[in-house]
C-alpha cells in the first residue's frame, strides 16, 4: 500500500510503499511451492524437502530475492495508481527494508507526466508564399524526360572524355600492397560524376579501350577509412568499354510518341501547369508546418528530458524495424554512413524534442476545448488502423486500448481547431 507520495522536484515524485507481512508471506510461499523440485536437500527426495528444512539449509532468506520481485510489480502498480500518477518513464525503485515481521517496504522515484498551459493558439498568422515556377525548371523537368527516352551508344573510335560511361578493372594499392575494398572488374563508372576519389576519374579521361595504366591519387584526410585517409595511393587500371548517352530531339514527334500531347508547347504548358500544383501542395504544407511551429512556441511548462530520450528510442527502433525488412541490421546501417549511436541520437534529438512538445501542446488544447471523441470517432480510427495494417478490427482492438486511440483522436481534432482557426495571409 502507499504510505506516502512527495514531490521532490518538478515532476519528479518519491513514494513509499508498504508490503504486509502477510502478503510477503504469500509471496514467499508461492515462490517455495514453484522452486522446490529444483532444490536438493541431503535426506529428501527432490521438490519434498519442507520449506522449514531448505530455509535452515540455506538460510531464512533463500526465497527473498523472487519473492520481492514478484511483489515489486503490483505494489508500484497500486501505489501509482492510488498516487494518481501518470508516469514517462519506468520507476527507479530502491528495497528499504525486508523481514518477514515487517513485510517488504520500498521507495520508489517516478518521473511524470508534465503539467503544461498554452495560449493565444486561435488565430496563428502565418504567410503564404507559393514560389514562382520558373522556365529552367520546366527545361531541368524536360531534361528528365529526355534522360529517360535517350539511349546508350557504344564509342570505338576515340579516347574517353568526361560524360561518357567507361567500364574498367581497377585494383588499388598502398606501399605496392594490395588494400581492402580497392579491387573490382568490369565497373561502370561515369566519368565527371565525382563517384570516386578526387583525380581518379580525371585521369581516366583520354585513355582508349584496351588500354592499361597506372592512377596516382591520394585518399582525403577525412576519409573514414582511417588506414587509408591521407594516404597516397597507386590504382592500375584497365578499360574495357566506352559509350555515351544519346538523347532524343526535342521535336512535336518526340511529343507525340511519348505523351498526350501532340506539340513540344502543349508539353511544355503541362509541366508549368504541375510545377505550379506542386509549389502550391508545398506552400500549404510549408503553412501547416509554420502553424504547428508556433503552437509549439506557445507551450509553457517544464518537461522532463527522459521524454525526449523516450521518442529517440522509438525513432531508433522504428529506423531498425524498417532496416529489417530490407534485410539490413542498424549495425551495418551506420557502418555504412559513418555514424555512430550517439550520433545518430542527436541527429534525432531535435525532431524528437518537437514532436513531444507538439503532442503535449496539442493534448492541453484538447483539453481547453473539452473536445472529447465520440465512440463512432473511436470506432473509424479503429478500423483506418485496421486497413492500414490489413488486421480485424477485433485483433487491433487487442492490441490498442480504446483509451488511448481516444486520445489520439482528440489531440488530430485539436490540430484540425488550430489549423481552421489560423489566419493565413
Amino acid at each position: 500500500m502507499l504510505k506516502s507520495k512527495n514531490l521532490v522536484e518538478t515532476n519528479k515524485y518519491e513514494l513509499e510503499i508498504e508490503v504486509s507481512a502477510e502478503a510477503f508471506e504469500e509471496a514467499i510461499q508461492s515462490v517455495y511451492l514453484k522452486n522446490k523440485s529444483k532444490i536438493t536437500v541431503a535426506g529428501f527426495r527432490p521438490g519434498k524437502a519442507p520449506r522449514k528444512i531448505i530455509e535452515k539449509e540455506y538460510g531464512e532468506g533463500v526465497f527473498y530475492e523472487d519473492a520481492v520481485n514478484a511483489l515489486y510489480g503490483p505494489a508500484v502498480e497500486e501505489a501509482v495508481k492510488e498516487a494518481e500518477l501518470t508516469l514517462v518513464a519506468a520507476p527507479d525503485a530502491e528495497v528499504t527494508d525486508v523481514s518477514k515481521e515487517n513485510g517488504v517496504k520500498f521507495k520508489v522515484t517516478c518521473i511524470t507526466k508534465p503539467v503544461v498551459d498554452i495560449k493565444d493558439y486561435k488565430g496563428i498568422k502565418v504567410t503564404k508564399t507559393v514560389n514562382a515556377v520558373t522556365d529552367e525548371q520546366v527545361e531541368h523537368e524536360i531534361g528528365h524526360r529526355l534522360e529517360k527516352a535517350s539511349r546508350t551508344v557504344s564509342i570505338d573510335d576515340r579516347a574517353c572524355q568526361n560524360g561518357d560511361l567507361v567500364v574498367i578493372d581497377f585494383e588499388g594499392f598502398k606501399d605496392g600492397v594490395p588494400f581492402d575494398g580497392g579491387k573490382a572488374e568490369k565497373f561502370s563508372l561515369k566519368l565527371g560524376s565525382g563517384q570516386f576519389i578526387p583525380g581518379f576519374e580525371d585521369q581516366v579521361v583520354g585513355h582508349s579501350i584496351g588500354d592499361e595504366f597506372d592512377i596516382n591519387v591520394t585518399f582525403p584526410e577525412d576519409y573514414q577509412e582511417k588506414s587509408l585517409a591521407g594516404a597516397p595511393v597507386v590504382f592500375k587500371i584497365k578499360l574495357h568499354e566506352i559509350s555515351v548517352t544519346e538523347l532524343p530531339e526535342l521535336d512535336d514527334d518526340f511529343v507525340k510518341d511519348t505523351t498526350d500531347f501532340n506539340t513540344v508547347d502543349e508539353l511544355r504548358a503541362d509541366i508549368r501547369k504541375n510545377l505550379e500544383e506542386a509549389a502550391s501542395k508545398q506552400a500549404d504544407s510549408q503553412v501547416e508546418t509554420d502553424i504547428l511551429e508556433a503552437v509549439i512556441s506557445k507551450l509553457e511548462g517544464e518537461i522532463p528530458e527522459v521524454m525526449y530520450e523516450n521518442k529517440v528510442n522509438e525513432m531508433i527502433d522504428d529506423l531498425s524495424h524498417r532496416l529489417s525488412h530490407q534485410g539490413i541490421k542498424l549495425e551495418t546501417y551506420l557502418s555504412f554512413t559513418g555514424m555512430t549511436m550517439e550520433s545518430l541520437r542527436t541527429t534525432y534529438l531535435e525532431q524528437a524534442t518537437k514532436q513531444v512538445k507538439l503532442r503535449l501542446a496539442l493534448e492541453k488544447i484538447a483539453e481547453l476545448e473539452n473536445i472529447v471523441p465520440s465512440d463512432e470517432d473511436i470506432e473509424k480510427e479503429f478500423e483506418t488502423i485496421a486497413q492500414q495494417y490489413q488486421m480485424s478490427v477485433e485483433n487491433v482492438k487487442q492490441y490498442l486500448r480504446a483509451e488511448d486511440i481516444s486520445l489520439d483522436t482528440a489531440v488530430g481534432k485539436a490540430a484540425e481547431l488550430v489549423k481552421e482557426s489560423a489566419v493565413i495571409e
